[in-house]
Order: C-alpha cells, then structure tokens, then sequence
C-alpha cells in the first residue's frame, strides 16, 4: 500500500471557536448573516448529497461531464505531479484527474473534516498503488503551507464553492493560492455560470424542499453547538437572484416577530416578522470576468471548457 500522510495545522478547537465568532458577528449584524461552512456537519453533508442528484440541480453533474471529456487534456496541459485539491471532501470528482494524470507523484486532499480525509485517503493508496497521499486538516480560506512535493504543482477548486466567498474574499483567496505556486504551476478552477434566472432559482429550490432543509439545517448546528432555541418551522427558506451582483441569495425569513436565545454566547437575538437571515451567496460567472479576477492575482487564463449545455465551466490558468 502506498503511503498516507494526515497532517492537522486547525488547533483542535479551531472550528468551535470559528463558529461561535461567525454566529456573534452574524446574528448582531445590522443585516443577519450566517457563513454557508456552517451547514456541512454530517446531516448537511447527507442532505448536500441528496441534492446534487435532484434534477434542478444542474452543477454536479455539468462538472462531471466536464471531467470526464477534459482530464486527459487537462493532464497534457499541466504534465502535474502533484495535485492539490482545496475543499476535497470525498475526492469522488477528482478521481478522474488521478486517472488521466500518469505522472502523479503526490495527491494533497485539504478539508475540515479529518473523518471524510482519512475515509477518502486511505481508500484511494489501497486502490493506487504508487500514489503519495498526504492529507490536511486545514481551513482553506488561511494561509496553507503544504508539504514539499514535486512540481509541476495543480490546485484544484471545484464545485463552484468559490462563488460563496464576496468579491473581496475572492480576491483574497486567489492571491493566497497563487502564492502556494511556483511559475508554470496551474489552478483548475470550477464556476458556475449565469443563465436564466427560472434555472438558476430553481437550483437553490427544488420542488422536493431538500435544499429548503439543508438551508434550515445550520439553525440546528447553531442549536447543538452553541444551546441556541432556533425553531426551523419558525422560518421561511428562500431563494432568488440578485440580478445587480448575478449571484444567487439563500436566507432563512422569519415568519413571525421572535426572540432567539444564544447561551454559549451570552446572546438574545430579536427577529422581526419577514426578517431575513442570509445563509449563502453563490455567484455565477462570466468568462471575461473569471480571466480578470485570475490576471489580478497573477493567474494567466489558458484553457477554458464548459458542459455541452454551456452550464458550467472548468478554468485552467497558469501562475506567471
């Protein structure tokens, strides 16, 4: 069996004191806010899962697609002996890119979650024999420091999850991976991209209310986490498009005026009835606007794939 390597740089009480910092400045904001991160404990991941098969939800099975037709040609484009993919969850998608990349020396899968790292790790040196996996328990939007590996180096981020971070935060995070990058290194980057807006809403609202409960459900990480009283039938999911900023909006609306307690914070918290809490921003992409957000961190575009219904894109740029 080849080697597996499980590296933590999160201090064990990281993601506790994460979201008790995101929860106080949230729920005190002027406008309610709560990061999407926190809807991903084992539940959420379950409730994900089940989403991506819905037939609304379209960007799962695009990116595939695209993986499948491109890892041969992503392989030739960036001849990687080391991949490096940030928010690896599973490694279900990116077991097409190890396929293609025959060179592969080292596959360095980053996520929170240590139970989902050493699952996929250990599966993956069983099956491949050969193949380095060094994984870490690491926060992707900080600063990394990865192990020393050989180059060329590729950094993955699929799923589009880039579209949950604010402009400025994107900004942010593509500098920080371009400085995890030698010259000729290369990011592949997954986008969603703007369409109608009928698709786009029924994506984050499906008839069948998965996506409604999986917005719900970081009420009841909130509740078990930090003892809050949030009562998920108290609130509205919604979903829409913000034409302005072409970005998808998911918030929770409170049905009636109510007051929501926080003891591990000290917290009362008062929502008038309508009140809208923001969950997720998820925003959709132009191929112009993707090629200048990566040129300002000193990514040069070089390849650029979409689905065949045009849905979704792939983006391979090279550090300069």
């Amino acid at each position: 069996m080849s080697p597996f390597l499980l590296t933590r740089t999160l201090p064990e009480d990281a993601t506790e004191a994460a979201l008790r910092a995101d929860v106080l400045q949230g729920l005190t904001a002027t406008r309610k806010t709560l990061p999407p991160k926190w809807f991903y404990d084992a539940h959420g991941s379950e409730l994900f899962e089940r989403i991506t098969e819905l037939p609304e939800y379209y960007p799962t099975r695009a990116e595939r697609e695209i993986l499948v037709d491109r890892s041969g040609e992503i392989a030739a484009a960036t001849g990687a002996r080391t991949l490096i993919e940030l928010g690896s969850g599973s490694s279900e998608k990116t077991r097409h890119l190890l396929d293609a990349l025959a060179g592969l020396h080292t596959y360095v899968p980053v996520d929170v979650s240590e139970s989902a790292l050493t699952l996929a790790g250990q599966a993956l040196v069983a099956e491949r024999a050969g193949l380095n996996v060094h994984a870490l328990i690491a926060d992707f939007t900080a600063a990394l420091t990865l192990p020393g590996t050989p180059g060329p180096r590729l950094v993955a981020f699929l799923g589009g999850t880039i579209g949950n971070l604010l402009p400025g935060e994107r900004a942010a995070f593509l500098a920080s991976v371009r400085a995890l990058l030698t010259p000729g290194d290369a990011l592949l980057l997954g986008t969603d991209l703007v369409k109608d807006e009928e698709v786009l809403v029924a994506a984050y609202d499906d008839a069948a209310g998965v996506t409604a409960a999986f917005n719900k459900n970081v009420l009841s990480v909130v509740n078990r986490e930090l003892g809050a009283d949030f009562r998920a039938d108290a609130f509205e999911h919604v979903a829409l498009w913000d034409a302005g900023h072409e970005w998808i909006e998911m918030r929770l609306r409170s049905r009636a005026a109510q007051t929501v307690k926080v003891p591990a914070l000290d917290l009362a918290v008062d929502f008038a009835a309508g009140e809208e809490l923001r969950t997720e921003v998820s925003a959709k992409f132009r191929k112009e606007g993707v090629r200048a957000e990566l040129a300002a961190a000193g990514l040069d575009l070089a390849h650029w794939w979409t689905d065949a219904a045009g849905r979704f894109a792939l983006s391979l740029s090279v550090a300069r």
